[in-house]
């Protein structure tokens, strides 16, 4: 029998009936089927990481990620994509999600990059931002290579930072802190928002709310919408009060519970105090419709 036989589709190799129970052939072919396994398995990632690559550039050009090029969707880039997110008025996630790929102008590969679950580690490092880095100038002048032609979130003009607000509070830490507050809200992980939270907070109207009170409660808004998606709608307002931040900015909500949805806007209001080693924490929240 020949070894090759020809037809009008590409080639085919046919080994002798005996090949494929003799102990070599069936090595061979255990070989070829690892092969084909190992060497998918190793480009698919690569494909991802080159993706992964060009998102890490764009960040970090634009000042918003300070770690290393290298491919890995990990905690310092999910911390960069939602700082991104929330200084561009997307929807935060910490996901690299389409959005905010057509807002950094990079394009989709064939299929979704996994996004590990990051959970605690992303919004702890927003809320304590290294200081250095956040101050670090962001270039004016760098845009985003070739977007889409339907235009991004518009974002709001940034005011100046109060003169008087101090060094270590600047704006762009603030931001940060908001980010990470709205992120713990969507930490599967119930309790996680509570961590900013003072002992006793004037929480909705309400004066000396205890941390396990506000716990409970959110909860309970955990159990009624476990869908919650929010982003910015405009930019963070600072002012100092006395020895406290009042950091005020309109927020978009959009909360599912299988057929039930809740959608709108707010202006909502934290009031924060310093405590600890340079932290921060809220003893005053509180929100009206805008």
């Amino acid at each position: 029998m020949d070894a090759l036989q020809y037809n009008s589709g590409p080639p085919t190799v046919l080994l002798p009936p005996s090949a494929c129970s003799h102990p070599i052939g069936k090595m061979m072919k255990r070989f070829l089927v690892s092969f084909l396994v190992v060497s998918l398995g190793a480009v698919c990632p690569l494909l991802a990481d080159e993706s992964v690559r060009a998102v890490q550039h764009r960040l970090k050009v634009g000042g918003f990620y300070f770690g290393e090029t290298n491919g890995r969707y990990d905690t310092d880039t999910a911390t960069a994509v939602t700082r991104y997110q929330i200084r561009n008025g997307l929807k935060i996630t910490g996901k690299l999600d389409a959005a905010t790929r057509q807002a950094l102008g990079v394009a989709a590969g064939k299929s979704e990059d996994p996004t590990p679950k990051l959970g605690e580690d992303v919004w702890r490092n927003l809320r304590k931002s290294d200081q250095a880095a956040i101050n670090h100038p962001m270039p004016e002048n760098v845009s985003p290579a070739k977007r889409s032609e339907s235009p991004g979130p518009a974002v709001a003009t940034r005011p100046p930072a109060p003169s008087s607000l101090p060094v270590s509070y600047s704006l762009e830490r603030l931001r940060d802190y908001v980010a990470a507050f709205l992120l713990a809200g969507l930490d599967p992980q119930l309790g996680s928002e509570t961590e900013f939270f003072a002992d006793r907070v004037d929480y909705f109207g309400e004066r000396a709310v205890t941390r396990d009170k506000i716990r409970l409660d959110l909860q309970r808004y955990n159990q009624r919408w476990p869908e919650r998606q929010f982003w910015l709608d405009g930019d963070v307002v600072v002012s100092p009060i006395k020895d406290k931040i009042k950091v005020s900015f309109p927020l978009r909500y959009d909360l599912r519970s299988g057929s039930k949805r809740s959608s709108g806007k707010v202006w909502k209001t934290l009031i924060l105090e310093k405590t600890g080693n340079d932290d921060l924490q809220i003893v005053s929240v509180n929100e009206r419709k805008a």
